[in-house]
């Protein structure tokens, strides 16, 4: 055998003898999950919410709103929405379609269900109004009861629906927006509860609209009662003093 050839046997026997490194498939990225999800609803960090834990919060993120929603009360803490001129006109084509459904991403012993609501003498009121919903899926979504509170019903189809969802849908028609919106419950006092579940039933709703453009923010704020009227729109310093829960954080909007 050549000196060449003997070289070239050589070097493939130590090539052979090496063994190749492990081939390691790319790390896959973590799908995001909670809130880091759907960032678009949040016009700063999400809100921070005092005694957090012990509301057993869950992050929930649809198609045009975004929920952080208790265990405990069986309600969302608050619901929040990005609403613009466009997103609105395309809602008005949508059909109502009532189907209201125990949303299964929450665990059992931490969600609403139909039997809770039936008989109660409550609606189950939208905090994510069915008529903001740009698209055929985001309506269906806006059924979920984690984005329904125990509501009287004619503070729900009357005072709630007309004069907080209305005239936060006329201000963005007229502004263009972005217009985040923050809706909620809240407890205050000895509560009464309904169902099987014993789901919380509030004793007031609120409304935040915050207009980023302009940096001015106001709330509704209106007792949960049948005969109950919607007064002026308080500040949002006023909304962050009842509450608790600073919306904005990071933001110092106009009032």
């Amino acid at each position: 055998m050549s000196l060449r050839n003997l070289l070239a046997a050589a070097a493939v026997a130590v090539a052979a003898a090496v063994p190749s490194a492990p081939v390691h498939p790319a790390p896959r990225t973590a799908a995001p999950s909670g809130f880091a999800a759907c960032p678009q609803f949040f016009p700063a960090a999400p809100p921070a919410v005092p005694d957090r834990e012990a509301l057993k919060p869950r992050e929930l993120c649809y198609d045009a709103f975004a929920i952080l929603h208790s265990g405990k009360t069986k309600t969302p803490v608050y619901v929040v929405q990005r609403l613009t001129r466009d997103t609105l006109t395309d809602a008005k084509d949508e059909k109502r379609t009532n189907r209201f459904f125990a949303d299964a991403r929450l665990p059992s012993a931490e969600r609403a269900t139909l039997d809770d609501y039936k008989g109660s003498g409550y609606d189950r009121g939208h905090m994510a109004p069915a008529a903001d919903m740009p698209t055929a899926q985001a309506m269906a979504q806006s059924f979920s009861l984690a984005n329904m509170v125990p509501q009287a019903p004619e503070n729900n189809r009357g005072a709630w629906a007309k004069a907080v969802e209305k005239a936060t849908r006329r201000y963005v028609m007229r502004t263009g927006g972005p217009v985040y919106v923050f809706s909620g419950p809240v407890y205050q006092g000895r509560t009464q509860r309904i169902g099987p579940g014993r789901v919380w039933v509030p004793t007031h709703l609120f409304k935040l609209v915050y207009d980023s453009k302009a940096n001015r923010a106001w709330a509704h704020w209106i007792e949960n009662r049948d005969d109950a009227r919607a007064g002026r729109p308080i500040s949002y310093e006023e909304l962050v003093r009842r509450t608790g829960v600073d919306f904005l954080p990071g933001l110092s909007p106009k009032g």
